[in-house]
């Protein structure tokens, strides 16, 4: 069992220059504390999203940490030339030592393609075979490629990755579709869904997984939350259910804007986001308690949290990676060491 960290870096109401101060502070707990990997979501031209460019701000957590690993979930594919994405993954892995994790989708936000005058409608096209490209790029020293959208003949390919033949690749999963591709592919997941849908997704992948490659080692099935700990439930309530409205504001923002409905919608309130599984507040047994529950119904073996959202300050957010760093992961590794 490993720990992760899924963030938006959603606006909160302190100048931008402190809130990234902030923001990498917490990154470095996050290194210390011997969390596995760092996942950072990209959005544009909303409060959800204060990383629109994901590498610039990952190269400055590439210099604040040692151990941490960290990437992109996701590049959103149909926003980038493939040749400059490359580069930028190359030099990532290189100054990190070797710790990007990549991940890539087409784009969570129908209304941020368009704002760039992207069709939505392509987007899975796009996605696919610019995907299919930057493999390729990074595999090779020249890059030849002819598609329907790219075309590249003998481009030299000066910069490489040190991870070979690339850094690890993730997905975001949504459904059991998406859950069979990752499979196929072997990628490492995140499922951000209620743990009902968690549960299915992740039985699928593990049947494809199983069909394609027998009793090998799964890769990473992780579940995404938003968790916060405290030393009792009530304090740990009382924060969540301050700060996820501000931050489902931001989530819902861009819709709202446009009065157009939202694929994957959140409820808007913390206490029915428990119900379903997506949000967890309460002291460490309790965090505990819930996250063994979830695990054993969906088979994960990553647990990703959301620790930083909305208006929590930066001594709450401290306090509760401390304690679910501390208290929370050990005793969810004994369990599963014991299982």
């Amino acid at each position: 069992m490993e720990f992760g960290i899924f963030d938006h870096l959603d606006r909160n109401d302190i100048p931008l220059r402190d809130y990234y101060a902030e923001r990498l502070k917490l990154v470095e707990l996050y290194d210390s504390a011997s969390f596995y990997s760092y996942h950072l979501a990209e959005h544009h031209a909303t409060p959800l999203g204060m990383a629109p460019s994901p590498s610039v701000f990952l190269a400055a957590v590439a210099e604040r940490t040692k151990r941490l690993r960290f990437g992109p979930m996701v590049y959103a594919l149909p926003l980038y030339h493939p040749l400059r994405l490359i580069e930028e993954i190359c030099m990532l892995d290189q100054m990190s030592g070797g710790r990007l994790d990549i991940g890539f989708g087409r784009g969570a936000s129908p209304i941020e393609l368009e704002i760039f005058g992207q069709d939505p409608d392509k987007a899975q096209s796009v996605y696919a075979e610019g995907l299919e490209l930057i493999i390729k790029g990074l595999t090779e020293p020249t890059l030849t490629f002819r598609g329907e959208v790219f075309q590249f003949e003998n481009v030299p390919m000066t910069i490489e990755p040190l991870q070979k033949p690339y850094p690890p690749i993730w997905y975001g999963v949504h459904a059991p579709e998406s859950a069979e591709r990752a499979a196929r592919r072997g990628l490492h997941t995140i499922n951000l869904d209620p743990t009902g849908e968690a549960k299915v997704a992740s039985d699928r992948y593990r049947a494809v997984w199983r069909e394609c490659n027998g009793e090998a080692p799964l890769p990473r099935l992780g579940i995404g939350r938003f968790i916060v700990v405290a030393e009792t439930d009530d304090a740990a309530l009382a924060m969540a259910r301050r700060a996820y409205p501000i931050w489902h504001a931001s989530f819902t923002y861009l819709f709202r804007l446009h009065g157009r409905a939202m694929r994957h919608a959140r409820p808007d309130d913390f206490d029915t986001l428990v119900k379903v599984g997506q949000g967890i507040a309460g002291s460490s047994a309790t965090v505990i308690a819930r996250l063994r529950e979830q695990v054993e119904e969906t088979g994960a073996n990553y647990i990703v949290g959301q620790f930083a959202f909305g208006d929590l300050t930066l001594n709450e957010c401290r306090r509760s990676i401390t304690l679910f760093a501390e208290q929370v992961m050990p005793a969810l590794r004994m369990k599963t060491r014991a299982a």
